[in-house]
């Protein structure tokens, strides 16, 4: 994959390795008094507040491809096999593939919501702390669903089942990326997951696998250490409830350090382009920004060092520190 310039400056362009430094830990403040409204939203301040009072340390770090910053993934069940996202210079293709189950091929769905964005950081960091495209999934499923506080329970809509579906959809599908660069357009295919390995689980009436290790492919592998957005683990998991806000949180992540000079405004029109595609109906800008707000609060409470704030017509962006602190030679 020959390296989008002006597309991969947009992320950190850090090499991942460097970002690895263990901060110790420190005691946690007590919370914020503020009162909040829903469960929801104690989860969020408990741990804005740890956030606030302990760096990340080396087990905190997760990471995400520069360019899924930018163009994510689907939040939303898509029906059929083909979904488009576009940002600025850079749009999205993802069509939904086929894996062998052992006797035939089976239809994937497009992998879409939370559980595939906390996937993708799982599987980036495993991969750039073990210097390794092979990612051994099936073993660490179950710690996985427990740091989600998920169950790990079989069943139609048990963890396991939600896990090893998202997993598949995900290994199976194609990705296009288009961008401009240096007046040109450029246009990549390919599959982040090479290979994907799976136990045969199955009987004849219900046959089904299980997934064992899944391989990045070798153009993914290389710019993923090259071109890694670093991001705290904590916040994305405190996030889970909302895919708007982890998209929200990645972007913010990838963006404010990088900034320089006078503070970006991002207009409502250019926020939609990147956020909105999924609102739709009799007055999709007003669902868009009822949306958007609560999300950007819960993304920036977890991001406590972020400069942002509401202006007229859009967001005002400042320069601020990365939410992992950048290591010190």
């Amino acid at each position: 994959m020959s390296e989008p310039t002006e597309i991969l400056q947009t992320g950190s362009s850090v090499n991942a390795e460097l970002m690895f430094e263990d901060v110790p830990k420190q005691e946690a403040k007590p919370a914020p008094t503020k009162k909040a409204g829903k469960k929801h939203d104690v989860k969020i301040v408990d741990a804005a507040a740890q956030i606030s009072a302990a760096p990340p340390s080396g087990q905190d770090m997760a990471f995400m491809h520069a360019i899924m910053c930018q163009v994510g993934l689907p939040r939303s069940k898509v029906e059929g096999i083909e979904f488009e996202r576009s940002c600025g210079n850079a749009a999205l293709s993802i069509r939904a593939g086929k894996l062998w189950d052992g006797k035939d091929f089976i239809q994937q769905p497009i992998p879409y919501g939370v559980l595939p964005r906390l996937m993708l950081a799982w599987m980036n960091t495993y991969s750039v702390r073990h210097k390794t495209p092979e990612v051994p999934v099936g073993n660490s499923a179950s710690e996985f669903l427990r740091m989600l506080g998920k169950d790990t329970s079989g069943g139609k809509k048990g963890g396991y089942t939600m896990f090893r579906k998202q997993v598949q959809a995900l290994s199976a599908c194609q990705i296009t990326l288009g961008f401009n660069a240096s007046g040109r357009a450029y246009t990549y295919d390919g599959k982040p997951i090479k290979q994907f390995e799976a136990w045969l689980n199955s009987t004849p009436e219900q046959p089904s696998l299980w997934p064992g290790i899944v391989t990045f492919s070798e153009d993914y592998f290389q710019t993923l250490i090259r071109h890694s957005v670093p991001l705290d683990m904590r916040a994305l998991t405190v996030l889970k409830g909302s895919a708007l806000a982890m998209d929200i949180y990645t972007m913010l992540a990838d963006r404010l350090h990088r900034i320089e000079g006078r503070p970006l405004v991002l207009h409502w029109a250019n926020l939609r382009e990147q956020f909105g595609q999924e609102y739709q109906g009799k007055d999709p800008d007003k669902d868009f920004k009822k949306k958007f707000l609560p999300a950007l609060r819960d993304a920036l409470a977890v991001y406590p060092s972020a400069k942002v704030k509401q202006v007229t017509g859009g967001i005002l962006l400042m320069p601020s520190p990365p939410p992992i602190p950048y290591k010190v030679p």
